[in-house]
């Protein structure tokens, strides 16, 4: 099995275009174009009857301390953990692929509807909305697709995993409102095959220029 896109190139820098913060001289960070990057996927296994997109973070910080504050840097060696940025499930493998900006082509303040999505798809509440808990201008549910906005002052690149996964079920097993890692915990054992694509990101310029 193969996953493919004209956006995210395997190991390079995802475009400013599928991030949800762009770099700002003046205030650290700016909100970005977010538009979804487009994939495509080939030889998929015999008996796949859905397919699950996820795209993970897996160098967010897992303290908060440090991070987007003035006169510090995250530490590289501070313990890391997973940040969800798109879990989208139930696929049709008779589809060959998603449109660039199909499933997002903005930020959406209070995150977009969910889980209903295009072709009788459904996505997952991605990590914003947790992140935004709390915030009045941002909170809410945050469902689909939000690209990269990792700390301005973190002294690591981020690499965003997108991972497709073939599954022996028409339907994924979860039901209502859903995470990343509800997904998958529910696939284990209907994963026929799977395959990556991962793009780099950073909003601290030390890091970009490095």
């Amino acid at each position: 099995m193969e996953i493919t896109s004209p956006d995210i190139r395997d190991g390079e820098p995802i475009p400013a275009e599928c991030a949800f913060c762009l770099p700002d001289p003046d205030n650290h960070v700016t909100l970005g174009p977010n538009r979804s990057p487009g994939f495509g996927w080939s030889d998929l296994p015999e008996g796949t009857q859905s397919l699950v997109l996820i795209c993970h973070d897996p160098d967010v910080p897992s303290r908060p301390d440090d991070v987007n504050q003035e006169g510090r840097e995250v530490p590289a060696s501070l313990p890391r953990c997973d940040f969800f940025h798109w879990v989208l499930v139930d696929l049709s493998p008779d589809v060959s692929g998603v449109a660039a900006g199909q499933y997002s082509s903005s930020v959406t303040a209070g995150g977009k509807d969910g889980p209903d999505a295009p072709g009788n798809s459904r996505q997952g509440l991605n990590d914003y909305s947790s992140w935004f808990a709390g915030d009045k201008d941002m909170g809410g549910e945050y469902f689909g697709y939000d690209g990269p906005c990792p700390p301005w002052n973190d002294s690591i690149m981020h690499h965003y995993c997108f991972t497709l996964y073939a599954l022996d079920c028409r339907r994924c097993p979860v039901i209502g409102t859903f995470t990343g890692a509800d997904v998958l915990s529910a696939i284990e054992g209907h994963v026929l095959a799977q395959a990556s694509i991962t793009g780099t990101y950073s909003l601290n310029p030390d890091v970009r220029a490095g």
